[in-house]
């Protein structure tokens, strides 16, 4: 039946992309999108917590048979991941050129996740990689066809390649000892490597996935690609995408890396600067995609960091801790892919309210649903680690995680995940401040002027029932965990899940080292509400004074004295000055007089650090070798000639 289910997904999703090319029937192609995603999420449903069963697909590549299964950790994170591709499907795109093509790109995606989940042959999983990647690209561009955008799409593609040749690279080292494609020699095969070529198949892996995960430097593609897109968009890109991304490499690293401790060092190095950076940058964005993009790298970034932990604890033999280090990624990934979905589908919604995608006052949420409100609180509440949402849930349980280094004999290895778990405190207290801004300038602000019209009723209930179901995965988190035992056991031998839920606790193994419950938060926390509940009703009684805030004198005035996202982020960004390097510029619009000035326009920005130093001298490097070649489109016939002739000496050459 889940076979079945997914021959169904796979048809529905390649019935949506032709009925998308032909440019008619956008409607139709949507709704066999969404009846796709149905298929893909009943059939993680209906697997688990075992998974498919294996099954040969009718095709050969390079002579060998091509597998296909999904294992119940695959099927954890794809169910999540579809959850919000749902209605960004149902909905589709709001921008006024997305539509036929954006369909085709989202269907193409799905279809290479799909293939990234469960392929087990290295040739048939990069084509699926690829389109995967080719997928995004179309989305994006089919929404915005502007100079700017093109820039922003190719610039993701180009490091997403540099990522593909370094997967490649991997899969070439491991194939060729295994003499295979076939992803289950490759255990046999890296333990047959060098230990310096095991270590640096994995260096490759890492750097591979990474490139979709937003790692450094990898990152800096994220806000200008997902800006050029919509938040429907953002909500397939960090949904099941990044999804599938980090379960192919958690998948790679625990089963084909070498088990020594150097390679999971540099994993939580990499992993903690990344996120400690993309919640640096997250918090100085001033537009809802920016901001959001940026998180899906940190949060990425934060799940593979535990990853990291897990491959320093199996180094030191102690598999049950490396099996809650797995463990915590999935949940934390589950969370992420929820809640983010809730916020890019909130960000469509204030587009169709107001016209743009800016953190500014808005004033929404006076004007739309409550549930809105409520959901998009809710995803904010999880993103920003606070109870008792489900990414309050996995960020404890990363901590705690980190925190159980004492277990490693190596003081080295003891450092690393002591300063891993305060870079990730860091990291939790710049988000949670980023999406304080978020929801307390993007909605709560209210509007100067006229104030926007509510969003659609679509994305109402869209962004109430995904917020809901952020709530939902957190407080029912003692019953949806025993649905990766068997996964956790098959990879690990050890079914360390079982000791992470006693009765309606959550426990890093263990109750005495720590432990919460947010099903029992869930309830204790409404039943604290009625204390200042009842002191508001008690007060009352007495009579209330308000006066407007002081400023300087001058009339209050509150599109002057209101709080924006600049000023909001502009402690921060003096502070960590040597971070941002802050630019600032303001010109003068003059009528030809320097004393009467008609406007002043003040712009700013921080620079990024990879940028310059790395991508523009490559950027450069590749336009001055474009420069030299350029003869070669010459058009000369002589030279043409030539340069047959030239080759002909060449190969008589080597022949003689």
């Amino acid at each position: 039946m889940p076979n079945e289910l997914l021959s169904a997904a796979v048809a529905l999703w390649a019935a949506a992309a032709l009925v998308a090319v032909t440019g008619r029937g956008v409607v139709i192609s949507r709704l066999l999108l969404a009846s796709g995603v149905v298929a893909g999420i009943a059939t993680a449903l209906a697997a688990l917590p075992h998974g498919t069963a294996a099954v040969a697909l009718p095709t050969r590549l390079l002579g060998e048979a091509v597998g296909f299964r999904l294992a119940p950790d695959a099927l954890w994170l794809m169910g999540f991941g579809l959850a919000p591709a749902l209605f960004a499907c149902g909905l589709g795109s709001p921008a006024p050129a997305g539509g036929a093509g954006w369909l085709f790109g989202a269907a193409l995606s799905l279809i290479g996740a799909l293939g990234v989940f469960g392929l087990d042959n290295a040739a048939a999983f990069l084509i699926a990689w690829e389109l995967m990647s080719l997928g995004g690209a179309v989305m994006l561009l089919s929404e915005n066809r502007s100079p700017a955008s093109g820039r922003s799409v190719l610039f993701m593609l180009a490091l997403l390649e540099i990522g593909g040749v370094a997967l490649l690279l991997a899969f070439v080292l491991l194939a060729t000892k295994a003499q295979s494609l076939s992803f289950g020699q490759f255990p046999q095969a890296s333990a047959m490597l060098p230990a310096a070529v095991r270590v640096l198949s994995g260096v490759l892996l890492v750097l591979g996935f990474g490139a979709k995960l937003g790692l450094l430097p990898f990152y800096e593609w994220f806000p200008a690609a997902y800006s050029a897109g919509s938040g429907s968009s953002g909500a397939l890109l960090s949904g099941p995408v990044l999804n599938a991304a980090l379960f192919a490499l958690g998948r790679a690293l625990f089963a084909w890396a070498p088990a020594a401790s150097g390679l999971g060092v540099f994993v939580v190095v990499l992993a903690v600067t990344s996120a400690v950076l993309s919640a640096l940058y997250a918090f100085q964005q001033e537009d809802w995609r920016g901001l959001l993009a940026f998180s899906s790298a940190e949060n990425a970034a934060i799940a593979l960091a535990t990853i990291g932990a897990g491959l320093i604890f199996r180094s030191d033999n102690l598999p049950a801790l490396a099996s809650l280090a797995w463990t915590v990624a999935l949940l934390h990934m589950a969370a992420h892919a929820l809640a983010k979905g809730c916020l890019f589908l909130t960000a469509d919604g204030v587009f169709r309210a107001s016209g743009r995608y800016r953190i500014v006052h808005t004033d929404l949420l006076r004007r739309t649903s409550p549930f809105f409100g409520i959901g998009a609180l809710f995803a904010a509440m999880s993103l920003a680690a606070m109870p008792p949402q489900a990414g309050f849930v996995s960020e404890w349980y990363v901590f705690e995680t980190v925190f159980q280094g004492f277990h490693l004999s190596s003081l080295g290895d003891r450092l690393v995940l002591a300063l891993a778990g305060a870079g990730l405190a860091l990291t939790a207290a710049v988000a949670f401040a980023a999406f304080v801004k978020l929801i307390g300038i993007g909605l709560l602000g209210r509007a100067a002027g006229r104030s926007p019209p509510p969003p659609p009723p679509g994305m109402v209930v869209a962004v109430g029932l995904l917020g809901l179901g952020v709530l939902a995965l957190a407080v029912g988190m003692p019953f949806w965990l025993p649905s990766l035992d068997p996964a956790i056991a098959h990879r690990f031998g050890t079914a360390a899940v079982r000791a992470m839920h006693p009765d309606l606790l959550l426990v890093p193994l263990t109750p005495r080292f720590a432990f919460i419950s947010p099903t029992l938060l869930a309830i204790v926390m409404p039943l604290l509400a009625v204390i200042p509940l009842a002191m508001i009703a008690a007060g009352r009684r007495f009579a209330v004074r308000r006066d407007a805030v002081w400023y300087g004198g001058r009339d209050h005035d509150p599109a002057l004295v209101s709080t924006t996202a600049l000023t909001f982020a502009n402690a921060l960004r003096t502070f960590y000055s040597f971070v941002y390097r802050p630019r600032e510029e303001t010109a003068r619009e003059t009528n030809g007089h320097s004393y009467f000035v008609r406007r002043l326009v003040f712009t700013h920005e921080v620079a990024p650090i990879f940028g310059p130093a790395l991508f523009a001298p490559a950027t450069r490097l590749v336009r001055l070798l474009a420069d030299r070649l350029a003869v070669l489109q010459s058009g000369n016939l002589n030279f043409y000639l030539a340069l047959i002739g030239a080759l002909l000496v060449l190969i008589l050459a080597l022949i003689a």
